[in-house]
């Protein structure tokens, strides 16, 4: 009942704006629910982090540094154009919005900690790293999506909710980069 379930809960989370619908592998399509299982046990604690500064500052490091390695990895490989524009782009985004964050911590005088991979970031990029050829394009944005979507959450909240302005500053302006990413992925 439980696999039924969470089976069940990673087809309507993949179907909301990933479309495995139409993918006829089954093991991409496994690999497509398996990232939305995973996107949606940490969207929750997302938000929930996003209320102390300390660990706003560790979870937007986290999705940063993510990003970027796993923008890493596809470029690797890929010989799809739009893929390596993405990851191109996502380098630089993200390594400016951790440099923001830094900064905005460094003024509310929050210590910033070296960023760590989550574990669910790790095994998504576990995951990529595994992949091959087209299937490591696939699932780069796939995840992409789904790792755009936590920090968008995560971002919105503290910029609504945080109690150190220069970061809730900060957060308030990586939002709408985080949209443009999210709508630039959605037309992958």
């Amino acid at each position: 009942m439980q696999i039924k379930t969470l089976n069940y809960l990673g087809t309507v989370v993949c179907e909301r704006c990933w479309g495995c619908h139409t993918i006829r592998d089954e093991s991409a399509m496994k690999t497509l629910h398996t990232v939305a299982i995973l996107s949606v046990f940490v969207a929750v604690p997302a938000l929930a982090q996003a209320d102390s500064a300390s660990q706003y500052v560790t979870a937007a490091g986290a999705s940063d540094l993510f990003e970027r390695q796993s923008a890493q990895v596809v470029m690797q490989t890929t010989t799809n154009a739009k893929v390596r524009s993405c990851a191109k782009m996502m380098l630089t985004a993200h390594s400016k919005s951790t440099a923001d964050v830094k900064a905005a911590a460094a003024r509310s005088r929050v210590k910033v900690m070296p960023p760590k991979l989550m574990p669910d970031q790790a095994a998504m990029l576990q995951q990529l790293r595994a992949a091959k050829g087209t299937d490591r394009d696939t699932t780069y944005v796939t995840q992409q999506k789904a790792a755009h979507d936590q920090a968008l959450t995560l971002h919105q909240s503290y910029a609504s909710n945080g109690r150190a302005a220069p970061l809730k500053t900060v957060a308030a302006k990586i939002v709408p980069v985080v949209q443009m990413h999210i709508r630039m992925l959605d037309e992958m």
